[in-house]
């Protein structure tokens, strides 16, 4: 019987197999998903079996003897993003399969942190790791920016600090924060970037306005500052710094938190505070700077390789006294100021911020789109708006002492689009458009004749850039960008200051009303800017490259530049505008050799900047108000010509020491006038020696020297009328300060906290000789000396 059994049931599950149908077969092609280019020696694995095949010359494969059912295929190929497939099959299937073969678009996908592609590949262009980011947490973008060659900035004392490249700020200064370009009245030279350096992943600055597709009136460079990128996976991280800083005796403290979902979706928040009391010269205190900021932002959206979308809000606040020796009453107070060598008041230390003092509110929001098309690139669609509002606070007596001397709000709408044309291995196009409304809205209730009048503006803009790669070896590079920008302002001026300036001669249309001592004036005026780009990159051996960049750039007048007209409270001068200023004209030159060797390299980058009708804000005189005696500070246009050289070199002499030099160099001349150019950097070279054993916790240590030259080459003084003495007097408004020498320390450990989690312990001392010194760029130079030493102390928790 058991026999029997054992017999029949041979022959059920005989007949059982024989009718199963494992004849079946999967064949295609698989091909580079931009330019649909076949890809040789892919794999494609039948996962949880043995079956793998690869693909031809042609990209075909075939995978035979499989049964009906449902498989899931394993496909990969060198320096591309492996895709899982579920298949269901029935009979014989063709499926051809794309493959992401880009590797900055693996980047995009795949990478968490601060790795970011180059934004130009011919132009000079230096970035800023996430490390050294987070050691300027409590500091500001300008503050981390002047670690890169090139880089320096022009400071309102500690606190703003405006990034200069290659000797030009403001204006010519481009910020992209996460796609955004920032719109914050960086016209004022004491307007800090309103943007929370926390916030950031990464930092890309270019050195000059080759990067088109963000702006052609970037003359002095482009700073982009991007989000870290998020994984395409099912997690959850984040990070907390705290900080305390000795000079000021205060600090920091930032949190963020990503959670990311397998499917793409995202969420992310972030937020920071900061405050500090007063900070301290060696041998004295510098009262009323001070400062509070407040920092948050939200962050969702879906990010697939073919098609996402994410919406960002960001939120920032501060509030900042400035030194109150630096508000002078008139021009007997700056005279003493400069010969006095100390600040005229020094009071005890206070976290009180007091006037002169800023509030500063900005609101950022942005929802952006983006979908790939197989076969050809890749559409970007972004709204973004800008809220900035900006309160400046006078010292003023009686009823209007809480009031604010300046109440200016600023609102920006921009709609961009662009397209990436990719379809060939070789080539790529980049083409978008730009549409921008502004408006400018001075609050005329605070008692004084507005600085910047009410104004909208419109802006137009298009690109066209690409690049070609020409052989394994040389790649060219180029762009075109036209640009519209028109301003529609309504602007009061003083019947003597009209006549004064005759305008009574070249702008009598422009008026609206004659009020007799006043004028109401409808100022329009229309810009149209070309610019464009060409370079080279030659690598001529490994680790030995050579880049070359011509630029072309235009860029129209600021408000400020136009129609300033009268005392800028937290300047402490008369800054006066012109309507006749028209768009300067940059052609820059730049070159860029890197070397590496096995255990040393260096990057020299040498260029020249010829600027017509550059616009520059120099002293002028002396005028005298209802207030006192203020110096005026004038407006105008001239040929310019800005030579550099930024030198860098390393040098790894064992496995646990190293050293890096740097060395930066700006010469700028008034061409017209045969003179010096005013706030151009000092020469400075900087030189460090680190140590590192990685099996110590991960320990490092390091010694910094910085010997920053005197600016031998600046401005004529000039001559003005002493009401005290009665008699003109030479004031040193342009003499640059000494020389001067700083040492710096930097050591750092790490902790491990359980399996996913470490303490990063870090502690900097700035200035540790605590030496005296003045940097020329600094506008609080008259008044009082820089920073003494300072002790910060960092804990990094990441989770």
């Amino acid at each position: 019987m058991k026999a029997t059994l054992s017999f029949v049931l041979l022959i059920v599950v005989s007949q059982f197999g024989l009718s199963q149908n494992c004849k079946n077969s999967i064949s295609g092609q698989v091909t580079d998903y931009h330019s649909k280019a076949p890809l040789e020696n892919a794999s494609i694995l039948i996962v949880g079996t043995s079956k793998e095949v690869q693909t031809d010359s042609l990209g075909n494969y075939r995978i035979e003897a499989l049964c009906i059912g449902a498989y899931e295929l394993e496909v990969s190929h060198p320096e591309c993003s492996t895709i899982f497939l579920e298949v269901t099959l029935n009979n014989d299937k063709q499926l051809d399969i794309s493959l992401e073969h880009h590797l900055e678009e693996l980047d995009e996908v795949n990478v968490v942190g601060d790795a970011v592609s180059d934004k130009t590949n011919t132009a000079l262009e230096e970035k800023l790791k996430l490390q050294t980011l987070e050691l300027y947490s409590s500091g500001t973008l300008g503050d981390a920016l002047r670690e890169l060659n090139g880089v320096a900035s022009l400071n309102t004392g500690a606190n703003i600090v405006k990034p200069t490249i290659h000797g030009l700020n403001g204006s010519r200064v481009l910020i992209l924060n996460d796609g955004v370009r920032m719109q914050d009245m960086e016209w004022g030279d004491e307007h800090a970037p309103n943007l929370d350096i926390n916030a950031a992943g990464s930092i890309s600055v270019v050195k000059g306005a080759s990067a088109l597709q963000y702006g052609g009136d970037a003359i002095g460079g482009t700073i982009i500052v991007e989000q870290a990128r998020v994984p395409a996976k099912d997690t959850i991280f984040g990070k907390t710094l705290l900080n305390g800083v000795s000079n000021g005796r205060g600090g920091s403290l930032s949190t963020e938190l990503t959670k990311t979902f397998g499917e793409g979706w995202f969420v992310k928040g972030q937020g920071s505070f900061k405050r500090f009391g007063d900070h301290e010269a060696p041998d004295y205190v510098l009262s009323n700077t001070g400062m509070q900021e407040w920092g948050a932002s939200l962050q969702f959206g879906k990010h697939q390789f073919t098609w996402g979308w994410d919406v960002r809000y960001a939120y920032f606040t501060s509030e900042i006294a400035i030194l109150r020796a630096s508000h002078i009453g008139n021009v007997d107070d700056l005279i003493r100021a400069i010969n006095n060598g100390q600040p005229e008041v020094i009071r005890p230390f206070t976290y009180d911020l007091q006037n002169p003092r800023q509030e500063v509110t900005h609101h950022l929001g942005k929802v952006k789109l983006y979908k790939r098309f197989e076969g050809l690139g890749k559409w970007n669609l972004q709204y973004d708006f800008q809220s900035n509002r900006r309160f400046e606070f006078d010292v003023r007596r009686g009823e209007l002492d809480g009031t604010a001397s300046i109440d200016l709000e600023l609102t920006t709408h921009t709609l961009t689009t662009d397209f990436k044309w990719d379809a060939k291995e070789d080539i790529q196009l980049h083409f978008g458009l730009l549409g921008r409304y502004q408006e400018n809205f001075p609050n005329p209730a605070t008692g004084v004749r507005r600085l910047i009048p009410d104004y909208e503006k419109f802006d137009f803009g298009s690109f066209l850039v690409g690049e070609y790669q020409v052989n394994d070896n040389l790649l060219l590079e180029g762009g075109l960008r036209y640009d519209f920008s028109r301003i529609d302002a309504q602007k009061f001026y003083q019947t003597s200051r009209w006549n004064e300036r005759n305008y009574n001669v070249d702008f009598q249309d422009i008026i609206v009303d004659d009020r007799g001592n006043t004028l109401l004036t409808n100022p329009v005026f229309n810009y149209h800017n070309i610019s464009g780009t060409f370079g080279a990159n030659y690598e001529i051996s490994p680790g030995d490259r050579l880049k070359l960049n011509y630029t072309l750039a235009q860029r129209a007048p600021n408000p400020s530049e136009l129609f300033s007209d009268g005392l800028h409270h937290s300047a402490a001068r008369i800054e006066l505008g012109d309507l006749r200023i028209d768009s300067e004209t940059s052609h820059k030159v730049s070159a860029s050799w890197e070397k590496d060797f096995s255990h040393w390299g260096f990057t020299l980058e040498p260029f020249a900047n010829w600027i017509q009708d550059f616009i520059l804000l120099e002293p002028s005189g002396v005028e005298f108000t209802i207030r006192g005696a203020f110096p005026v500070w004038e407006y105008r246009q001239t040929n310019a010509r800005l030579l550099g050289l930024d030198v860098f070199g390393y040098a790894n002499w064992t496995p646990a020491v190293k050293t890096e030099h740097r060395f930066s160099l700006v010469k700028g001349k008034d061409i017209t006038r045969n003179s010096a150019l005013i706030n151009i950097p000092s020469a400075n070279l900087r030189n460090s020696i680190s140590y590192s054993i990685p099996e110590w916790k991960n320990f490092s240590v390091s010694l910094e020297s910085q010997y920053v030259f005197r600016q031998n080459e600046t401005p004529e003084n000039i001559s003005v009328f002493s009401p005290q003495d009665q008699e003109d007097v030479v004031l040193a408004i342009n003499t640059a300060p000494d020389a001067y020498h700083l040492l710096g320390l930097r050591s750092q450990m790490e902790f491990p906290l359980g399996k996913t989690s470490k303490l990063t312990t870090s502690l900097v001392v700035s200035n540790l000789l605590d030496s005296n010194y003045r940097e020329y760029l600094n506008r609080q130079r008259f008044f009082a000396d820089d920073l003494g030493r300072n002790f910060l102390i960092q804990l990094k928790f990441n989770y």
